[in-house]
């Protein structure tokens, strides 16, 4: 890279808008590499004149000319001939007079036609204006920067020679520049030392992406406060140049035909198809089925074989997007603040966001020919009306990404697996509603002639009780524990493994599809605070070393396990206080339980008295729910501050990690309270005569007389719909409208101050005003917590996949709406799969097949009534079955005070329990009988049963079902055929054409003189003869090579002109 100082650097003068400024020159050059050190020259002699910093408010428009497709070979050797004037080649810089069709209502620079595709902003905090007072006379120093040629041409060479002042013509013929304007702050303007940081390490890192071959447009106008924005555009030679670094499919010239079904299967697949047509979304322009165009890594030495119709259409705007990011990602600013990327300078306030353009407004206005990606995701996806259609997958990845396009898609398979999972449950659900008439054990609890005289609830307030003033609870309980829960039990946990199976060939025909196969993970840079605690790392050792005076210790590359070690034993103790924080909050509501039960059993009201059970579980279970959402969001704020103490290096460590505690945490405060119903409520409350006490004055909870199964249901259908109702819908819809409606206000009192007539906001304005990307974790958090409710504790509740169901069918439109019109449109993302969401899947599968043996074991009454039946009835009925379950205790062994003070029983001497223990009368009173120990060892065989079984079937299921379909396995055979059928003629081609122009050459010479010793061979590319087809293919990405592309000779030998002066040319390209 050329550094100079201009002989002019001494000159003064006044501009005629009265700023100063120092000017910056780029000369063009096709040798420069991204890889230079130029901007650490630049940065040293800017520093050493004593510059101030760049005034972004000086750069001027300049207008853009488009090289036609065919020209560009030529066009390549003007600027290797230096022909371009110093004008033609400025940083444009939008002018607020320019408007071609309103710049394409935002989405182009001010010339309309290169794309904006990213936007940087920062917030400017001056409060004067940039220019110096008129008359103020000022030096001019220009510097001289080899760039990489990416940059346009204008029109007008002599404008800049005006704009030049003091330049040599001579080196304004000779040289094209790139202007770079450093501004100079008026005397009586303060400003405060951080923002003069924030603008060298801004000019710096804007400097670095011209030098990357970026072109950049400012606003002209200049603002006191508020969001400034610089745009950036990737031309075409810097498409090819990332697109080849980051090795993206693109579709080539080649395409094949899918084979078709035949016989039954075929007729069923177009009947199917039939059937679905109604629920499809209705995309334009959308590719036939049957027919698949072969995609290969971008290459720009092949550039022939690609489909390439128009070079600002070949890579879709989220591809540009993606490319200008990993520029944005791997830039440095090494002399300003030791950092690398964009995301560690928004981490450090240097600028306030980064983002690539929405498509325009999403809104359709008027009648237009064609809709964008985005109008048609509205129209299609993100609209509540649009319920019942098919997912547009494919336009969802192209315009979003494939990270975002595989969650969409994995939740549309969640929902349409939930579907006869529902549709068994409700038929479950209406087996218990059918039977609860002839249900044996629910008209034996009603039945009032049995007459059971119940043990008091509570000492001393509560009386003794009839057995059938439970007999709705009874009824209810039905409903939920019949035969038919235990299939349904065994068919959700082949549901969940049919569910994996199924989501594992659905990833991988969309990873065949979009072309995903054998892609490689992405190198990452270290996170913004990884390299902050590094870098202090770094300089504590360097006093270290000053004080001891060594040498010869090895340089601190990383950071080890004792740099993390305080991060690790934070992380341990606060996970342990949080979950003693879900314990407590569980006691505390157990606590109440007791005491309100309790106080309302002391009323004298009889009414409140007999709606105790009830009162007491619905008012706790809307104290859990009220608790669980407050902990939830406390919990995903302790998960990110304790996964930042752990420093991870990368994004994806940081991701995982969060998600691995944020799951963690949110798990256990969403199960913890249907963990202690199911498996701990009165399991621990002891017997009459010997309860067991809390503070030694309330005694433990029980069960409800029908068993805790009614209980759990209970607490599990008002936590999940409440969780769905007021954390997934009411949470995602309120608090961004209201976040809206707050900036709108703030907008509103800023915008009055500012002029009336200002034009409509760009996209970028508009863009900006949205709610930024802050990932897909909270997306899966919610749906993993919900997929838990379906699977873990389904056979208490056999609707949960119903509610489950009808909150998905809103939740898929209320994200697609969000990510449409409500959020800010993030980077393309390339992902192979869900990642370590799909880990936590699996074990929540195989963690639900044990807690659903277990609930049926221990808290429904499945086995003590198959165990009545088949060894202790008599007519091998469930006759008698409540009598059976009950055991007695004399009253006179209660102790003293805990006895019914007033009683409307008259005298009662025996009372009834729920329990297996020996009656009074026995020699063993009150201990376990033996029907308890039969009863026992019936659950534990029947979960080690269950689970074996369900584990089974569930290999045989995984088994059966491939993970990678027949189909999919065929057509990557045949793909790989036609690829390497295509590199083979390639390679013939240019066989048999090297063969031909070295016969022809040969014939030639042997006809001719022999050439002159001064006229050798000229250097391979120092001089390109080739016609311009030719040219370009060798330069797809920037600039022209020092080298000929042996893969473009099949490209242009049909096109060679047979005039003399062609045929020299061939002849001298040929001796080479």
């Amino acid at each position: 890279m050329a550094l100079r100082r201009s002989p002019s650097a001494t000159c003064a003068e006044s501009w005629t808008n009265s700023a100063g400024f120092m000017r910056v020159a780029t000369a063009l050059s096709e040798s420069s590499s991204i890889h230079s050190d130029a901007l650490f020259h630049l940065t040293r002699d800017v520093s050493g004149m004593g510059l101030d910093p760049m005034s972004y408010s000086l750069l001027e428009p300049t207008p853009f000319k488009e090289e036609p497709w065919a020209e560009e070979s030529e066009h390549l050797l003007q600027r290797n001939s230096m022909q371009i004037p110093p004008s033609d080649d400025k940083i444009p810089v939008r002018d607020s007079t320019i408007s071609q069709e309103d710049s394409k209502e935002g989405l182009c620079f001010s010339d309309g036609r290169r794309k904006v595709d990213y936007v940087l902003v920062f917030h400017q905090r001056r409060h004067g204006s940039v220019r110096s007072p008129p008359g103020t006379s000022i030096s001019q120093d220009r510097l001289s920067i080899v760039s990489n040629g990416n940059f346009p041409p204008a029109v007008d060479p002599d404008a800049a020679a005006e704009r030049g002042g003091g330049i040599p013509a001579g080196e304004a013929a000779n040289v094209g520049e790139v202007f770079m304007e450093l501004g100079v702050e008026g005397l009586n303007e303060p400003t405060e030392p951080a923002d003069h940081e924030m603008r060298l390490i801004r000019q710096e890192f804007e400097a670095n992406l011209l030098e990357a071959g970026l072109e950049i447009e400012r606003d002209k106008e200049f603002k006191t406060h508020g969001p400034s924005f610089t745009r950036l555009h990737a031309p075409w030679p810097v498409l090819c140049r990332e697109a080849e670094f980051l090795k993206i499919k693109v579709p080539t010239k080649t395409s094949y035909e899918l084979k078709e079904e035949k016989g039954f299967g075929s007729s069923m697949s177009t009947v199917w198809k039939k059937l679905k047509q109604p629920f499809q979304p209705k995309i334009p322009h959308q590719e036939h089925e049957r027919n698949k165009v072969l995609s290969h890594c971008f290459s720009r030495d092949k550039l022939h074989l690609y489909n390439i119709t128009s070079k600002d259409t070949f890579f879709d705007n989220a591809t540009r997007g993606r490319i200008v990011y990993e520029i944005l990602r791997r830039t440095v600013c090494v002399r300003t603040c030791q950092t690398i990327g964009i995301s560690t300078l928004i981490a450090k306030g240097v600028y306030d966001a980064a983002f690539p353009l929405h498509d325009g407004d999403y809104k359709v206005i008027g009648h237009i020919e064609e809709k964008t990606d985005r109008q048609v995701l509205h129209e299609e996806w993100a609209r509540y009306s649009a319920f019942y259609k098919y997912q547009p997958i494919d336009l969802v990845r192209k315009y979003f990404g494939e990270k975002i396009g595989l969650y969409f898609a994995w939740l549309g398979v969640y929902t349409q697996l939930l579907i006869p999972a529902s549709i068994v449950g409700i038929i479950v659900f209406g087996y218990g509603v059918a039977t609860v008439d002839t249900n044996v054990p629910s008209q034996e609890m009603c039945d009032e002639s049995l007459n059971f005289t119940m043990c008091p609830l509570c000492d001393g307030a509560c009386d003794f009780w009839h057995l059938s003033t439970a007999c709705g609870t009874a009824r209810a309980s039905h409903l939920f524990d019949n035969p038919a829960t235990v299939f349904f039990a065994i068919f959700m946990s082949l549901w969940a493994v049919l569910f994996l199976e199924h989501w594992k060939r659905r990833q991988i025909s969309l990873s065949f599809s979009w072309d995903l196969t054998g892609i490689e993970d992405d190198e990452e840079h270290p996170r913004p605070r990884y390299e902050t605690i590094l870098l202090q790392k770094k300089q504590r050792n360097q006093k270290h070393k000053k004080k001891k005076k060594k040498k010869n210790e090895a340089a601190i590359e990383k950071l080890t396990w004792k740099d993390r070690l305080p991060g690790y034993c934070i992380n341990v103790s606060s996970i342990l206080f949080m979950f003693g924080l879900t314990f407590s909050a569980v006691f505390g509501v157990i606590i109440y339980r007791i005491t309100v039960s309790a106080l309302m059993a002391m009323s004298p009201d009889p009414e409140t008295k007999s709606n105790v059970r009830v009162t007491v579980t619905a008012t706790a279970v809307i104290i859990n729910l009220v608790v669980i959402l407050i902990l939830d969001e406390i919990y995903g704020a302790v998960a990110l501050w304790l996964t930042e103490l752990e420093i991870p290096k990368t994004e994806t460590t940081f991701e995982e990690r969060l998600i691995l505690k944020a799951f963690l945490l949110k798990f256990m405060n969403a199960y913890a309270p249907i963990f202690y119903v199911a498996f701990f409520k009165g399991r621990f409350a002891g017997r009459p005569g010997n309860y067991v006490y809390v503070f030694n004055d309330y005694r433990m909870e029980e069960c409800a007389p029908g068993g805790c199964l009614i209980e759990l249901c209970i607490q599990l259908s008002i936590i999940m719909l409440g969780k769905q109702l007021i954390q997934n819908n009411i949470f995602e819809i309120g608090i961004p409208k209201l976040k809206k409606l707050v900036r709108a206000i703030k907008d509103k009192g800023s915008a009055e101050t500012e002029i009336e007539d200002e034009r409509p906001p760009k996209q970028w304005n508009l863009d900006y005003a949205l709610a930024p990307f802050e990932g897909l974790t909270p997306e899966y958090m919610e749906m993993i917590i919900q997929f838990g409710f379906v699977s873990l504790f389904v056979a208490s509740f056999p609707l949960a996949p119903l509610f489950a169901l009808l909150n998905n069918v809103i939740e898929i439109r209320l994200d697609a709406k969000k990510f449409v019109t409500e959020l800010r449109r993030p980077v393309a993302v390339r992902a192979k799969d869900i990642g370590i969401w799909y880990n936590i899947l699996s074990g929540m599968g195989k963690f639900s097949v044990i807690i659903n043996a277990f609930v049926i074991s221990f808290t429904s009454d499945f086995i003590p009534r198959l165990v009545y039946q088949y060894m202790f009835s008599q007519t091998g009925t469930m006759h008698g079955f409540i009598d059976h379950t009950l055991s007695y205790f004399n009253v006179s062994n209660l102790k003293p005070g805990t006895a019914p003070l007033n009683s409307d029983h008259g005298d009662i001497t025996v009372c009834r329990y729920k329990d297996y223990r020996e009656p009074p009368w026995s020699s063993d009173a009150y201990t376990f009988s033996k029907q308890y120990w039969c009863v026992l060892a019936a659950r534990l065989a029947f979960v080690i049963l269950f689970q074996n079984l369900v584990m089974f079937l569930s290999l045989v299921v995984a088994w059966v079902i491939p993970d990678i379909p027949k189909t999919i396995v065929e057509q990557l055979k045949r793909e790989k055929k036609l690829l390497v059928d295509v590199f083979l003629r390639e390679e013939k081609e240019k066989f048999q054409l090297i063969q031909s122009l070295f016969s022809k050459d040969a014939s030639k010479h042997t006809g001719s003189h022999v050439i002159p010793p001064g006229q050798g061979a000229p250097l391979p590319g120092r001089y390109s003869t080739l016609p311009p087809v030719a040219t370009q293919a060798g330069d797809g990405g920037g600039g022209p090579r020092a080298r000929c592309r042996a893969a473009s000779f099949s490209q242009f030998t049909r096109k060679i002109p047979p005039s003399p002066k062609n045929e020299n040319e061939n002849a001298k390209h040929t001796a080479v």
